[in-house]
């Protein structure tokens, strides 16, 4: 099953157990109170708060930990160490790029700027699924850090709308295999 199905039966369970618990709220709610049992009920009541919270906690932690332990975004005022420095600049409506044949198989940094509004920088594989991607600002430099595994033609696009030529604001560079590259 996918991730995604598990975590909308998850969903969908735990929405199903707040409406039975309010069903049950809501057939009680016309008895009349006993001192006593309200008392247990309280007592059961906040227990079961201490511990919902303690587990929500656990939880939350564990999930960001699971997904954030390798931070996908590299330091961005330090060397990244990386094989071969592209710099993108984007401006409205093309990509200037320092270098348009990059190797494959080697850590390559992207240093991405805008020379007017934001634009969203996304690298597309040859098989059209987003590689990576970080947002162009003027006057600010995003840092990225990616090995391209896989040689052919990639294509740089736009994901934030920034003006009336958007949809055309499309650029293409090549990942060279090792041997072809001088890696």
């Amino acid at each position: 099953m996918i991730l995604q199905n598990q975590i909308w039966l998850i969903t969908l369970s735990g929405m199903g157990l707040v409406a039975l618990g309010f069903l049950y709220v809501i057939s009680q709610a016309r008895k009349p109170a006993d001192a006593t049992q309200y008392k247990k009920a309280h007592r059961a009541f906040d227990v079961l708060r201490r511990w919902l919270f303690v587990a929500l906690l656990v939880l939350g932690v564990g999930v960001t930990y699971k997904t954030l332990w390798h931070f996908p975004i590299p330091q961005q005022h330090a060397s990244l160490q990386a094989a071969q420095v592209v710099k993108v600049v984007a401006h409205q409506w093309r990509w200037e790029l320092s270098e348009t044949q990059i190797k494959a198989g080697v850590p390559i940094e992207f240093r991405v700027t805008s020379a007017d509004v934001n634009h969203g920088f996304a690298i597309y594989d040859p098989d059209n699924h987003i590689v990576v991607q970080t947002q162009a600002m003027p006057g600010f430099e995003n840092r990225i850090l990616h090995t391209f595994k896989q040689p052919g033609t990639y294509q740089i696009l736009c994901l934030e709308y920034c003006g009336l030529a958007h949809h055309g604001m499309i650029s293409k560079f090549e990942v060279l295999a090792s041997k072809e590259g001088g890696a």
